[in-house]
């Protein structure tokens, strides 16, 4: 076919041009990775048998932040309890005690688990029983009140387990749940 037209046949050679190149397929195993990865979460869902705690990302990235900012509360209770410093004891507890902001969140981050709320509220409150023990100078109480929180961090554990959900998700899921005092 011959073009006569100087300006279509200008055109044509642009719109060639501009014509964007077919993506790639992909690779065979990129695909296969991808599957596989997808395949293997599912398996460990199904293997996992605790409550989900349906989450955004944002929120589940925030949620394991604090989780390892307990861990160092702990670690710091521990380091001062076994020098004696029971005021680094009540300081480090404080960090994890019950406070207006915790409550809000443990309320915000439980809204689509029922009874999630509650058990985190418990954890944060046997917290502040170290530090009243601390306050009050009873090594042994400490003692006492760190097994018990530590024993919710463990409960919570086993009970709950994240679960990443889109925004529209989340808001199915936390439209019909009440809020829960603190």
């Amino acid at each position: 076919m011959r073009i006569s037209h100087p300006l279509l046949a200008s055109l044509l050679v642009f719109a060639h041009a501009c014509t964007p190149e077919p993506s790639p397929a992909p690779e065979p195993r990129a695909t296969a990775a991808a599957i596989a990865s997808v395949n293997a979460a599912a398996s460990l869902n199904r293997i996992d048998t605790r409550t989900p705690v349906p989450l955004l990302p944002m929120m589940a990235n925030h949620q394991k932040q604090n989780m390892r900012d307990h861990l160092v509360a702990v670690q710091q209770i521990v380091a001062a309890l076994a020098s004696g410093d029971l005021v680094g004891v009540e300081r480090a507890a404080e960090r994890i005690g019950l406070s207006e902001p915790m409550g809000q969140m443990c309320n915000h981050m439980g809204a689509g688990a029922p009874g999630f709320t509650e058990q985190a509220l418990d954890f944060h409150r046997r917290a502040d029983r170290i530090a009243l023990a601390a306050r009050q100078k009873d090594q042994q109480q400490v003692l006492t009140e760190l097994g018990t929180t530590l024993q919710a961090c463990t409960e919570c554990h086993a009970t709950w387990k994240q679960q990443v959900v889109d925004e529209e998700t989340w808001q199915r899921l936390t439209a019909s749940m009440p809020q829960q005092p603190h």
